[in-house]
């Protein structure tokens, strides 16, 4: 029996999914206020429901493939990339890392996982100044696409994109033959819910100094209708997901994301959008899953690494070769005092 958990940060929950052999067991959603009031919950919960063989934990921007007792602190703060002046005001960040840190020190199984820009699948050139190509959890709902598609296509090359359209923000990961070669994560991708997308250098230049604070800002929320946000934001997707594709052919968009529960009819129209130049599908669920995509990613992912069922989708994504850190491919001039920050 395999017994697993993956859990998903996201901006509006935590989400956890337990699966024994590949098959649900139990879920739960830890709300941004629980999580404030008591770190340690997802903690709680997961050891009144072991032993398991592996736990995805909450990973961020990533690490190669990083088991928690070997967790440094530098590590943690590599998962948040929070500068030194800030550690005491990046407000979710602070509770993001007071989560990781419960779960790092509980004793339990948990494994941090990559981001996108830690995979040697991905070319080198697509990574020079780049830190946000799809964090962990864009990792794993691509992970989570992946096993849909070589379940419901076997005889096709798993070649598609996955359009991750979040409560925050928006992001798009390609997978090519089977193996993740790009992507653009939510401060370098399209507009989103709650953020401004790719940012404008000289916007953020007249901006600055900015705060962590200010990337969950300026998107679709914060924008007045006589902006006409929907059009800026779809616009904004159709953009991204044509330029992806002109680098990497795909025909296939699989879309997910919170905001097919929060606001079902934008969502229904960037599908529709994108409907005019590749096959749109909605990604599916685990069965009996209702957690959000990325969290039954990781648990597919954690089930993998731990020799379940969907051990073959690691060795097609390669996440026991990732390395590196996501500060590696900075070219910029001022690049060096920012690695310092995070040894």
């Amino acid at each position: 029996m395999v017994r697993v958990a993956g859990t998903d940060p996201g901006t509006s929950s935590l989400d956890v999914l337990i699966l024994q052999d590949g098959q649900v067991a139990d879920q739960a959603r830890f709300l941004p206020a629980q999580l404030q009031a008591d770190p340690s919950l997802p903690v709680a919960w997961l050891s009144a429901r072991g032993p398991f063989d592996r736990i995805a934990g909450p990973s961020g921007y990533g690490l190669p493939l990083t088991a928690a007792a070997d967790c440094t602190e530098a590590d943690l703060q590599r998962l948040a990339l929070v500068r030194p002046d800030e550690h005491d005001q990046a407000q979710g960040v602070t509770g993001f890392l007071a989560v990781v840190r419960a779960l790092r020190d509980s004793g339990l199984p948990v494994v941090f996982l990559p981001g996108v820009l830690h995979l040697p699948s991905v070319p080198a050139h697509r990574k020079i100044n780049r830190i946000d190509l799809g964090t962990a959890d864009k990792l794993c709902v691509a992970a989570l696409a992946l096993a849909q598609a070589l379940r419901d296509r076997p005889d096709e090359p798993a070649t598609f994109a996955v359009l991750e359209l979040g409560s925050v923000f928006s992001a798009c990961v390609v997978v090519h033959d089977g193996r993740i070669v790009d992507g653009v994560g939510g401060t370098s991708g399209p507009v989103g819910r709650g953020s401004t997308g790719a940012w404008d250098g000289e916007v953020a230049y007249l901006l600055s100094p900015l705060a962590k604070r200010d990337l969950f800002v300026g998107g679709l929320a914060d924008l007045q209708p006589d902006d006409q946000g929907e059009t800026l934001l779809r616009e904004s997707v159709r953009k991204t997901v044509a330029g992806l594709r002109a680098a990497t052919p795909f025909e296939r968009v699989y879309i997910s994301g919170r905001l097919l529960e929060t606001e079902p009819a934008l969502a229904h129209a960037v599908a529709a959008d994108l409907g005019r130049i590749a096959q749109v599908e909605y990604l599916e669920s685990l069965p009996g899953a209702w957690v959000k995509h990325a969290a039954q990613g990781a648990a597919t992912v954690a089930d993998g690494l731990a020799g379940g069922v969907n051990g073959g989708l690691i060795d097609r994504l390669g996440l026991r070769q990732a390395c590196g850190s996501v500060l590696d491919w900075l070219r910029h001039p001022r690049a060096l005092p920012v690695r310092q920050w995070f040894m």
